[in-house]
């Protein structure tokens, strides 16, 4: 038994897929089946079984896999403690940041490093809550922000702001004023694919509407959809943070969508029991800093649209 094969069987376990496992551990799936077999005959027990929905563990997977947590937690520890300098924020760290968020708060961020923080580097990774989830678990980011996380043993989240949605499309197809939620049916939306966070939002909202809603096109990355909606192809449900400099040009317009009001929650997560440095702690009070100007920032623009007497 070693910390590889331990990391291995832990991260397979956690996220239930080879495939999985393998983008995240960066290594082909038969290294991992090897790693995991070498493990099984060395504890002379079968510790992983398949499902027709990928893989699970046994009860002494189980096991094994609450030894792994604290394992690997005590040589995360380690690390930390013997890499950190005395009384002072320095070593690396990793941010994890939702798209519409990324594009509004990463020049902010690496302007405080390089000025306030000179004796430690910053790492962003941009991606949808889904997968920084798994990054997170998995120990790829430090901290991140996420959209209406679910309950997980391993993480601790703490909500930072709420964040309407709102209809975005070509200015000259969009209605004069709010939109009622049961009418999105009648617009050709662009949405991300069908696990991210905002689409099952919105589909659980139009199954208890009704509705059905008009998926055009599945694409997930925020600057295309706003480059498609300007192109014409259709409309987008998109919360404040991700259009507000798009609709600057007037190209694109955005309603608030009522009836009801829709909302998802932003919240800064981190792994449970992770030794917090004295880098980690400054930058999650950081993030909550700047989160706090850009609200105010951003509650400021748009009033204007914001749902009238609903």
């Amino acid at each position: 038994m070693n910390l590889r094969q331990l990391e291995v069987f832990a991260t397979v376990a956690e996220l239930g897929s080879f495939s999985k496992a393998a983008l995240v551990l960066n290594t082909a799936q038969p290294a991992l089946s090897r790693q995991i077999r070498s493990l099984e005959v060395g504890l002379k027990t079968v510790l992983l079984v398949r499902t027709g929905r990928g893989v699970m563990p046994t009860e002494a997977g189980k096991r094994l896999l609450q030894h792994c947590r604290h394992i690997m937690e005590s040589v995360e520890n380690a690390r930390h403690d013997l890499n950190e300098r005395a009384k002072e924020r320095s070593g690396h760290i990793i941010i994890g940041l939702p798209p519409s968020i990324a594009k509004r708060l990463t020049l902010p961020l690496v302007r405080y490093f390089q000025t306030a923080l000179p004796h430690a580097s910053l790492e962003v990774m941009e991606g949808f809550s889904t997968y920084m989830t798994e990054w997170l678990v998995t120990g790829r980011v430090d901290l991140c922000l996420l959209y209406n996380p679910h309950a997980h043993p391993n993480i601790a989240s703490t909500p930072v702001r709420k964040e309407r949605l709102f209809l975005v499309g070509p200015s000259q197809q969009m209605p004069d004023g709010d939109v009622p939620f049961k009418t999105l049916g009648q617009y050709p939306l662009l949405m991300p694919q069908s696990n991210q966070i905002f689409r099952k939002l919105l589909e659980a909202q139009a199954l208890l509407s009704g509705i059905s809603l008009n998926v055009a096109w599945a694409v997930s990355s925020i600057p295309v959809i706003l480059d498609m909606l300007r192109a014409g192809y259709g409309h987008a449900v998109l919360t404040d943070s991700a259009f507000l400099e798009a609709v600057a040009d007037g190209q694109l317009t955005a309603r608030a969508i009522v009836q009801p009001k829709i909302h998802c929650t932003l919240s800064l997560a981190q792994r449970n029991n992770q030794m917090e440095t004295s880098l980690m702690a400054h930058t999650r009070e950081v993030l909550h800093r700047l989160l706090l100007e850009q609200t105010a920032e951003i509650e400021a623009k748009t009033q204007p649209i914001a749902p009238q007497g609903h």
